[in-house]
């Protein structure tokens, strides 16, 4: 046999797997220089901590929670290259948990979970390993930490921090205008999976409204929505992790959304004639009556000042704005006679003191009424031609002569018999 045949054979040799000891599979882990050791035993498969140059190997290792198996749920497994399968070592666990979370077989190496583990409670447990010799009590490797990191599943489902929120929006508010954000949280891990990728959807309050599924900001979905028509609004907006895929846990809040008035709506008068009556002896600044415009806008919105703007009675009359009950009060401004003129006319104007520019092209926000105001008579008495009469008579002028003459006239339009009396 030749040297090279020699070394073919030697090679070969080398290469076949060695089934009388324990399979090690090695992989590089996120750690430089690092390498993760796992041994593949009988019906079992686990991770491993192994000893290279007399040093502990350690990486994470990861564990399911809300675990619901009946038996003890499998952790992984510590192991020294000094432990020859005869029972002298001995395996020691201590660190968070240990000995009553976490247990291990002393003589294998095996570390189990005695109870379900809540990530949401705590996410990683910090313990430490050591392998002594079971006849000296002496170390045959140096202590060395490890994590034991709980790995989530969705058990959690997004909720919302208020279970009712309130909002408003401004009527007529273009499409695509925000109300208000709701968010929702998740109590899954958000690094690990989508069990905490929450997405938004609306359940209730189509197709007045829409919610943006990545932010949960409420958006107006309609045009032209006017508080006249309807005021209240009741939306539900649906939380749900995993994305929003099928199997995902949700969550619901209710949204009352309030549409606040704007300024949309001009005055308007129920009548186009309105008719009035003043008694001629009313004294200057008799109110003789109102007229009212109504605006079916709120608050500042439906403010309105009244105004003359023509007519034969301008001269004659006033119109005082009552803020209070928003109408018109009509006064006398001059005095009045019965029999020089019996009927005014006016044409009254209600304006809006508020107007948004916004909205001109719903205008003009006036309106206008014509008011008819009839004078009444009143019995009035007498009148001298003077206020004093002075007459001359002899001494010795015989009864009934006739000395002078007093004139009186009757102002009302229909005359009624003058009398005299002396005082």
């Amino acid at each position: 046999m030749t040297i090279y045949q020699v070394i073919l054979l030697f090679l070969l040799w080398a290469c076949l797997p060695n089934f009388s000891s324990t399979e090690m599979l090695f992989r590089r882990s996120s750690e430089p220089q690092t390498k993760v050791v796992r041994a593949r035993t009988a019906g079992r498969d686990g991770k491993v901590l192994h000893r290279q140059k007399r040093g502990w190997m350690w990486n994470q290792f990861f564990l399911l929670e809300e675990y619901t198996g009946s038996d003890y749920q499998y952790v992984g497994k510590l192991h020294s290259d000094q432990d020859k399968g005869d029972g002298s070592l001995k395996y020691i666990l201590s660190g968070d948990g240990a000995g009553t979370l976490f247990i291990i077989d002393e003589k294998t190496g095996d570390i189990h979970a005695t109870r379900r583990i809540d990530r949401e409670e705590k996410a990683f447990y910090t313990l430490r390993a050591q392998a002594i010799n079971r006849r000296t009590l002496r170390p045959v490797e140096p202590e060395s930490e490890f994590v034991i990191k709980i790995h989530d599943i969705n058990d959690n489902e997004p909720t919302f921090p208020e279970e009712i929120y309130t909002a408003s929006v401004p009527e007529m508010s273009v499409v695509g205008t925000s109300v208000v954000q709701v968010t929702a949280t998740d109590a899954d891990d958000p690094s690990y999976g989508n069990s905490a990728r929450v997405i938004y959807s609306i359940l209730q309050g189509q197709p007045y409204f829409s919610v943006e599924p990545e932010t949960g900001i409420i958006r107006t979905a309609l045009p032209n929505m006017n508080r006249e028509n309807r005021e209240q609004y009741q939306v539900v907006i649906q939380a749900k992790d995993m994305g929003g895929q099928m199997g995902g846990l949700s969550g619901t809040t209710t949204v009352n959304i309030t549409l606040t008035d704007v300024n949309d709506n001009p005055p308007r008068f129920s009548q186009n004639t309105i008719h009035l009556r003043i008694p001629e002896s009313s004294p200057i600044g008799t109110a003789i009556g109102s007229v009212k415009a109504t605006d079916a806008d709120t608050g500042k919105n439906a403010e309105i000042e009244y105004r003359i703007i023509d007519g034969d009675g301008t001269d004659m009359f006033d119109i005082i704005t009552q803020k209070d009950t928003q109408e018109g009060i009509l006064t006398v401004r001059k005095p009045l006679d019965y029999e020089s003129r019996r009927l005014y006319t006016l044409k009254i104007e209600a304006e809006n003191t508020h107007v948004d520019p916004r909205f001109y092209y719903l205008g003009p926000f006036k309106d206008s009424t014509i008011v008819k105001i009839s004078v009444e008579d009143v019995d009035e008495p007498p009148v001298f031609s003077r206020s004093s009469y002075l007459f001359e008579v002899h001494e010795d002028i015989e009864v009934g002569t006739i000395i002078g003459t007093v004139m009186a006239r009757d102002p009302d339009s229909v005359s009624s018999p003058i009398s005299t009396t002396n005082n």
